[in-house]
């Protein structure tokens, strides 16, 4: 039985109550027993001047309390007091173990007290072998080994014998402690870059350490103003209507970086929002750039439509009519034409609330727009961006180049001048800055005379001088064959045409990356910042400013129609571009036509696009050392016999007139084909090094076979090919085959049977084939039984959807005989419901991703279950998913988002799952579950015996209204995360058994000591009502959108904000309500003597009238049937007495929010900062860390 407390702030409770304690989640983490976060423990005479040092001040710089020995003399032979104390009082230790660490008996007595530390209690250790074997130090070998024989001779010639008895015992622990820390998970600085390699030192404390990340990455330096114009424009903006903010500058000054900055910080207030980057590129790059453009947008802003539209004005109109639907966040990224802004903004205008960033090197660009012609003319802000300050660039450029926010002695003078020289660029001065990280000051001082030798412009020989740093041949061609042709293609198509060309793109590309030349995109395409590639293809322009055929290669397509109309094209020429759709939009293009041999003497070409190009004549003329050929639009039915392709490695005919591809379509091909012998083998290897073959798009197509003449084939993409039928068995001989993608072709009739067959095929891609309404003809028995003991790996998105036949146990049979080594199976988009999935996919072992998105499928389908190693599980936007329960405790990542108001209601997962990444929406239903985040049912269906345990008793609306348990009658819903239980219902006045009362949205108190028993938690209530007209705040952003409870410890410097899940409660005709909940607590939370201090954040909209508390204790005797009502709640993980770090804004601080599930920070509002006035308003959190339930309890 439950025995409530009647509190009075000071006084002690009546005999019927019982007083004790509230205690932080888990382990304690707070820092109010620690001075420190790190201490370092280092050998000064290896790295004091330079490792320690850098290391040191970039800590600091991120914020984190770091201890260093400031004397360089040991002084006596046990270790300083201040150092002793030093360690036990810091959270972690860095341990630098350089060639004389071992040399120092101070060093030795610092790792045996560190290792005891990390034995007592939490304390984390980090070794860095600094320039030192694991193995030798171990073994006490090499210096280690040198070192630890000094000591011994030391002890051997000790002739006192308490001083030797203290040796022996010294030599003991020491040895003991350097096998320990080598046995740790430690980090190699052998081969890495010092700089990267601190800061992802840093990165590592501030994970385990759950710190705010503050500094670590100050890209943003300088731009504090810019931040702050922008949050204030984001923030106080009126709700009825729609604001647009023109950021603009020059090229590298920032633009993107701080819209990105901004766009990650606020994007998740809005319904809806869309990040468009690098506009102009993509729009000059492509085609129809423009198109994909909008398709993006519509996509991100709207409900996705199976319907292609390729007309810029009637997806410029789905743009228009999504805007006026949602309130939506925006940003366009280099809008450089007003065609552009026109075609992705429209002329509607928005959705009350709407705000919209463009940045833009034309600051007048905006207002020009239609937009700003119509009577619904948007507000307008500008913001020019400005190069740094000299202070911001000094600090900017010294953190690239030393990891810190000073210089070096003796780089000053020259520092000053690279400084001056990059004009307050933070793009050149980053560039700059890396490039000349770890020089001595004779490079820089010649790095500083070549650039005022330069003639072109100050940027571009900035970035120029980071391709001139590149120390080998091959490095520099490959930068010069990204920059100019395979910027934003994917990384494995580029690096196997370019090894085909004698490129070494393993190293090179990793190079270019260090370089800050070259990254890799989020879908692993490459990525080059515009200023980076202008620069790369202006080192190939001087090759020959007016003569592009005696450069090494042609990119321009002005320039590569010239070079071929007029057959100028020689032997030095290695690519070459050609898309006359560009000419045509640039309205160059004319009726003159191309011929084959305008390239017969081009016999070094290598890389050759000529899309939608008519070439006349034969193709017997092509160059024969092409690797890498891209045809889109060829306008031909077959592939020409004479084509030279013995050494190309990839073709790409997509959206091509092409009907079949190495087909012998009539008798007199096919008898001409079976007489072929043994002295015609390379006649049938014709395409003997082709590895990369896309046919994407190509309507016509309807068969593709005799894959024997095909044997080096690796991708077969077909993506999109509508009129395809048939893919030949003798696909059988493609023994290197690791990728297929038949997604889109939704004639596909006949698969090959012997698919199984091959032992390298990694990826199969079949998505939108509507394999529910589909007759796929599957695998015979015989077939089945042959397949079924292969092995195939799958490593990349897969779908394996066209296998699929109409009938359930089709599936079976052919899940059955899928290869065992599969890693990633896709069904998106297919029509598949839960009857069309088979129950066993055990014979999968080996899989590890697996796709259902779209697909009309009601719960997880049972097979799934049955994966051993899944890791990946994605079911988005299935329209009818209800419930997901227990999938493998494998997983890793979960995403289940339903779309619009298709929403989930039951996910239970395995008690032990492994942490993952979870992306999850939920509803807003009378009833439903995400087990471990939060759980909502109809008080109505809540028991007895569980209200009773949490002391909620005489509920007026309990015993008085009628409730129903369906969606309709079901008003008044139980809310249960983060271990609080919560409930709102309309009522004049607070229950009557609250007895410690207080007016307003706040109360305090001080937990009695008086009581035998402990507290288990306590309950809180608040009446509220809606405010008049006259009472509303103005500025919304300030104020919390759901309800908003702090308890804070005062005494233990603990505090949880609450933001409650949003339910369906409506305000009757009273227009006031009681919010009751129920805090549940572990040991040691809260103890007798503890300030308490409980506020409610008012909103906008609502007034607290009155607030109270009362404490819930355990009784003398455990009930065991009671404990049992709450033991499965108190089992969940991520509640208050759990494991909440993901939560934790500062030490002891937590804001309890169920967004943060799936997001990847913490972001502070106004309306958190009268609670945490401390670190920065968004915070940077790992991913991958949710658990349902707690691993003790599982």
């Amino acid at each position: 039985m439950v025995v409530l407390s009647e509190l009075r702030e000071g006084s002690s409770p009546s005999s019927s109550t019982h007083g004790h304690s509230i205690s932080t989640c888990g382990p304690r983490s707070s820092t109010q027993d620690h001075r420190y976060d790190v201490f370092i423990s280092f050998r000064g005479v290896d790295t004091r001047l330079n490792f320690t040092k850098y290391l040191y001040e970039a800590l600091v710089d991120a914020n984190i309390t770091t201890f260093l020995d400031d004397e360089e003399v040991e002084t006596g032979e046990d270790l300083k007091p201040e150092l002793e104390s030093a360690i036990k009082a810091s959270r972690a230790s860095i341990i630098v173990l350089s060639k004389n660490y071992a040399s120092s008996t101070w060093c030795l007595d610092e790792l045996v007290l560190i290792l005891e530390q990390r034995m007592k209690s939490n304390h984390i250790v980090i070794p860095i072998f600094y320039h030192v074997e694991p193995t030798h130090v171990r073994k006490r070998q090499s210096s280690f080994g040198d070192a630890m024989s000094k000591h011994k001779q030391k002890m051997d010639e000790e002739t006192d014998e308490n001083k030797r008895s203290q040796w022996v015992q010294k030599m003991d622990r020491w040895n003991k402690a350097l096998i320990k820390v080598a046995n740790l998970k430690g980090n190699d600085i052998n081969g890495r870059f010092e700089s990267e390699f601190i800061e992802e030192i840093v990165k590592n404390i501030n994970r385990r350490l759950h710190l705010p990340l503050g500094s670590i990455r100050p890209l943003l330096i300088g731009m504090d103003d810019s931040i702050n114009f922008i949050t204030s424009w984001l923030k106080d903006g009126s709700s009825h209507t729609a604001d647009i903010l023109t950021i603009s500058g020059i090229g590298g000054i920032g633009k993107t970086s701080l819209a990105k900055h901004v766009y990650g910080l606020y994007s998740r207030e809005f319904q809806t929002s869309s990040f468009i980057e690098d506009i102009t590129r993509k729009c000059d790059g492509k085609f129809n750039g423009l198109l994909d453009l909008q398709k993006q947008l519509c996509y991100e802003i709207s409900k996705p439509s199976s319907i292609h539209v390729y007309d810029v004005s009637v997806n410029t109109s789905k743009i228009e009519n999504a805007l006026a639907r949602k309130k939506a966040f925006l940003v366009l990224d280099d809008i450089n034409t007003l065609v552009q802004l026109d075609a992705l903004l429209g002329s509607k205008g928005f959705h009350p609330g709407t705000k919209v960033i463009i940045t833009t090197k034309d600051r007048w660009l905006t207002e020009s727009c239609v937009l700003f012609k119509t009577n619904i003319r948007p507000k307008h802000a500008k913001h020019f961006l400005e190069g740094l300050n000299w202070t911001e660039s000094r600090k900017l450029f010294c953190f690239h180049a030393f990891m810190c926010n000073h210089p070096k002695a003796g780089f000053e003078e020259v520092l000053d001048k690279l400084v001056k020289y990059c004009q307050g660029l933070p793009l050149a001065l980053e560039v700059l800055g890396k490039s000349l990280h770890n020089r001595d000051v004779g490079y820089w001082e010649g790095c500083m005379e070549g650039l005022m030798k330069e003639v072109s412009s100050p940027v571009n020989n900035v970035l120029r001088m980071s391709f001139d740093s590149l120390l080998s041949k091959n490095d520099k061609e490959l930068f010069k064959h990204i920059a100019c042709f395979f910027v934003g293609t994917d990384r494995y198509v580029s690096e196997t045409i370019l090894e085909a060309c004698d490129i070494n793109t393993r190293s090179g590309i990793t190079n270019l990356i260090d370089r800050c030349l070259l990254s890799i995109g989020r879908n692993n395409e490459l990525k080059m910042h515009q200023l980076v590639q202008e620069m790369g293809r202006f080192v190939v322009g001087q090759e020959s400013h007016d003569k592009p055929w005696k450069r090494s290669r042609v990119w321009y397509h002005k320039d590569s129609f010239r070079v071929l109309k007029e057959k100028k094209g020689k032997g030095n020429l290695l690519g070459l571009a050609l898309d006359m759709r560009m000419l045509e939009k640039e309205k160059l293009g004319t009726s003159f036509e191309l011929k084959t041999d305008a390239l017969s003497n081009m016999y070094s070409l290598m890389l050759l696009q000529l899309n939608y190009v008519h070439l006349y004549g034969t193709y017997e003329n092509f160059p024969e050392e092409l690797r890498g050929l891209c045809m889109h639009g060829f306008h031909l039915k077959s592939i020409p016999s004479e084509l030279p392709i013995e050494n190309l490695v990839a073709l790409d005919m997509s959206y091509s007139n092409i009907e079949s591809f190495v087909s012998y379509s009539n008798p007199q091909q096919l008898e001409k084909r079976q007489k072929l012998d043994g002295p015609c083998i390379k006649e049938k290897r014709l395409f003997c090094s082709l590895k990369i073959l896309n046919l994407s798009f190509c309507k016509q197509l309807q068969s593709v076979g005799d894959f024997d003449l095909l044997p080096a084939l690796e991708r077969l993409i077909l993506r999109n090919c509508i009129g395809l039928l048939d893919v030949c068995e003798t696909i059988q001989h493609c023994v290197e085959l690791i990728l297929i993608d038949l997604s889109y072709c939704k004639k596909l009739e006949k698969l090959p049977r012997n698919i199984g067959m091959l032992k390298k095929v990694k990826t199969v891609l079949l998505d939108g084939c509507n394999l529910g309404e589909s007759q796929i003809k599957n695998m015979d028995m015989d077939s089945l039984e042959m397949c079924t003991v292969n092995n195939i790996g799958i490593n990349q998105k897969t779908s394996f959807s066209a296998f699929v036949g109409a009938i359930p146990h089709d599936l079976k049979s052919f899940a059955m005989s899928l290869p065992r080594s599969l890693v990633t199976l896709s069904i998106a988009k297919n029509k598949l419901s839960n009857e069309s999935f088979p129950m066993d996919f055990s014979c999968l072992s080996m899989l590890k991703e697996l796709y259902l998105d779209r697909n009309p499928i009601n719960s997880m389908p049972s097979c799934v279950r049955t994966l051993p190693g899944l890791e990946i599980l994605s079911m988005d936007n299935c329209k009818k998913l209800k419930s997901v329960e227990y999938p493998p405790r494998t997983l890793r990542k979960l995403f289940i988002n339903p779309h619009d108001l298709y929403d989930i209601e039951k996910v239970v997962f395995n008690p032990e799952m492994s942490p993952l990444q979870l992306s999850i929406n939920g509803s807003d239903d009378a009833s439903w579950i995400i087990e471990g985040m939060v759980e909502i049912q109809p008080m109505v269906s809540v028991e007895e015996k569980l209200l009773h345990r949490l002391g909620w008793t005489n509920l007026d609306f309990l015993n008085q209204r009628h409730m129903g348990t369906n969606y309709s009658e079901s008003e008044i819903q139980m809310i249960y995360e983060f271990g609080i239980f919560s409930t709102r219902y309309e009522a004049e006045e607070m229950p009557s058994w609250f007895r410690h009362r207080s007016e307003g949205p706040s109360i305090s108190f001080t937990i009695p000591s008086s009581s035998p028993n402990n507290i288990r938690g306590l309950n809180f209530c608040s009446l509220q009502r809606l405010r008049g007209f006259d009472e509303i705040y103005p500025f919304a952003g300030h104020f919390p959108t759901t309800p908003m409870m702090t308890v804070s410890n005062i005494t233990k410097n603990r505090m949880w904000i609450y933001e409650r899940h949003r339910d369906r409660f409506n305000v009757g005709g009273k227009c006031c309500w009681v919010m009751l909940s129920h805090w549940m607590f572990g040991m040691n939370e809260m103890d007798a003597g503890d300030h308490i201090i409980i506020t409610v954040t008012e909103r906008r909209y609502v007034l607290v009238k009155e607030c109270g508390v009362s404490l819930v204790y355990d009784e003398g005797e455990k009930m065991d049937e009671e404990e049992d009502v709450l033991g499965y709640y108190k089992s969940w993980n991520h509640i208050i007495g759990g494991d909440l770090s993901p939560f934790q804004t500062t030490t002891g601080e937590y804001i309890l929010e169920k967004g943060r599930f799936s997001s990847h920070g913490i972001i502070l509002y106004p309306y958190h900062r009268k609670f945490i006035t401390e670190g920065p308003d968004y915070q940077v959190k790992e991913r991958g860390w949710f658990r349902s339930l707690s691993p003790k309890e599982a």
